[in-house]
């Protein structure tokens, strides 16, 4: 995907991915692009990114941030939740009692050996 900037007065004034309404080069359009360093999966993420406004093309600079280990088990809580609340979203006259008993209980069975977990690498092994 193809991205442009337009710069006025030295500061970012927008960012588009369609081609520009004046030629690169006039108006203050550049190109740019998106640099991001690599992230350790499940364990890192992009925080907001800032412009380098000062190269060519210009670099849409993007930050990474950690995932502690107690952020990662309280979404990996959420999704093992998820089962369940796509067995009570068929409707009351469809509801599977049984299926939802048996999605609960599993469910707490994962929940506990998320909550065991003390590092990324046990978390790791979960999936």
């Amino acid at each position: 995907m193809s991205l442009y900037v337009q710069i006025v007065d030295n500061q970012m004034a927008q960012c588009i991915d369609t081609m520009p309404p004046a030629p690169i080069g006039t108006d203050g359009w550049k190109n740019a692009v998106e640099m991001r360093l690599a992230i350790t999966a499940h364990r890192q993420g992009y925080t907001g990114h800032t412009f380098d406004l000062t190269s060519d093309p210009v670099q849409i600079v993007y930050e990474t941030y950690d995932i502690t280990v107690d952020e990662r088990k309280s979404g990996m809580k959420s999704n093992a939740n998820f089962a369940v609340q796509q067995l009570l979203q068929v409707g009351v006259e469809n509801i599977d009692l049984e299926a939802i008993a048996a999605a609960k209980a599993e469910i707490s069975v994962k929940q506990a050996a998320i909550d065991a977990c003390t590092t990324h690498d046990e978390l790791d092994a979960l999936l």
